[in-house]
């Protein structure tokens, strides 16, 4: 695990029996991402997560996909929410906070964020199929609670409502996207300050 004096950047390498897992990102990025985790409806939901929220990712996982995703994916929102837990350092400076409620075509899912160091997830929303394709619909959640929990952030995810998959699924990633994004974002007018009473976030 590693951070660039300076920057906002890391990267983290994990491997086990079950996976092998690479990950940079840069929280100052423009949102591009470079994705291969041999899972595609995964790598398309990273591509989204990347895009709307301005991070920058490198995403390169070697899993035990003979089995089944669940370890790839698991181990990929490990791995992510150790690298922006380390690129965001002592979190000097950012906006800690967002919410959005995000539409695509009939689905609306809103998001809401605390960087806080404290991890937890409430997740609710229910999918009208158990696949996309070949993914698991359960692995959105497992992606979001290895993400929380090692990124140090309390998230939100409730999709309101929706009657197709594939956007339920996506509005999850955009929205989380977007939220995280915001709260990462340096507020200028606290750029030298921790956005907490207590004088840190842990």
């Amino acid at each position: 695990m590693g951070e660039t004096a300076g920057r906002r950047d890391a990267t983290v390498e994990r491997a086990t029996k079950e996976t092998r897992v690479k990950v940079r990102v840069d929280l100052d990025g423009t949102g591009r991402a470079t994705v291969r985790t041999g899972v595609g409806f995964f790598d398309h939901m990273l591509d989204q997560l990347a895009r709307h929220s301005l991070i920058d990712m490198v995403v390169e996982t070697d899993g035990d996909l003979h089995i089944d995703d669940h370890h790839t994916v698991e181990d990929t929102g490990i791995a992510l929410g150790q690298a922006i837990r380390a690129a965001l350092g002592d979190r000097r400076g950012i906006r800690r906070y967002a919410s959005l409620d995000l539409a695509m075509d009939e689905c609306l899912t809103r998001a809401a964020i605390d960087v806080s160091g404290r991890p937890f997830l409430v997740f609710r929303a229910e999918f009208p199929r158990h696949k996309i394709g070949t993914f698991d619909t359960e692995l959105v959640r497992e992606f979001f609670q290895a993400l929380a929990q090692n990124a140090g952030v309390t998230l939100h995810i409730d999709n309101l409502y929706g009657a197709n998959a594939h956007h339920i699924a996506e509005t999850c990633f955009k929205a989380v996207a977007r939220v995280l994004g915001d709260a990462v974002a340096i507020d200028p007018r606290q750029a030298d300050l921790v956005p907490s009473t207590k004088g840190l976030l842990a």
